[in-house]
């Protein structure tokens, strides 16, 4: 079974310091009037976030804006967490993760909106090594996030040398993008509510195959995974 998670909300939260690197990076690269008002962060893809941005600031989003914008977010990101490393790992992760990671036959991995270099420095200043997720996939690697669990499942055949049917994979995020791009690709989906934008009720309105507030009852979240484990052929 292949569990991923998302980043932001999920497994972390950083204080809001993505979305400063992100407004910072803009104001260096494009004047000090680069806003992000009005544009929708969570559960987003970064790239998408940015293609927003420049429509809203009248920049051209063009592929070298683009990759200039992703080279000053990453070091804007660096400077804040050196400066107050205020990533923290949300209620029960720690403990869920060690679970999983004793647990036979399941693997771990990400799935997030995040560029790969800050995902990863995200989730090394909360205090997790990233090596620990066996497979990823980033938020450059689709047009979409209904795209990305094909990559993951794609990047799972290479990596254990085995097709990975969806009814093995299990998304856990804490937006309705998260359940929607595991139900269309015939994934199961765990919506918990540690978020800053969605209540558990509105996670629930989507259908997860199960809802929660937060992963602090690590038995009852790994009794489900193991229940789906065991169904599965």
């Amino acid at each position: 079974m292949l569990i991923l998670f998302d980043v932001d909300g999920t497994l972390l939260l950083s204080q809001g310091a993505g979305m400063k690197a992100m407004i910072e990076a803009g104001r260096e690269l494009f004047g000090g009037s680069f806003s992000f008002e009005g544009v929708e962060f969570a559960g987003r893809l970064d790239p998408l976030i940015w293609s927003a941005a420049a429509q809203l600031n009248g920049v051209a989003d063009t592929s070298e804006n683009h990759d200039r914008f992703r080279r000053a977010y990453g070091a804007c990101l660096r400077r804040h967490f050196e400066a107050d490393p205020t990533a923290r790992l949300l209620p029960g992760v720690r403990r869920l993760i060690d679970a999983l990671r004793a647990t036979d036959h399941l693997t771990l991995g990400l799935l997030t909106g995040n560029y790969p270099e800050t995902g990863q420095l995200k989730i090394r200043t909360a205090g997790l090594d990233p090596a620990i997720f066996t497979v990823a996939a980033w938020g450059h690697e689709a047009a979409t996030r209904r795209e990305l669990p094909a990559v993951a499942m794609d990047r799972y055949k290479q990596r254990m040398g085995r097709v990975i049917e969806p009814r093995e994979v299990v998304v856990i995020g804490d937006t309705p993008h998260d359940i929607d791009c595991a139900h269309v690709n015939g994934c199961r989906a765990i919506g918990v509510a540690t978020g800053p934008v969605h209540s558990l009720e509105d996670l629930r309105a989507h259908e997860p195959e199960l809802a929660v507030a937060d992963l602090t009852d690590t038995r009852a979240v790994l009794a489900w995974l193991l229940e789906i484990q065991a169904a599965a052929p």
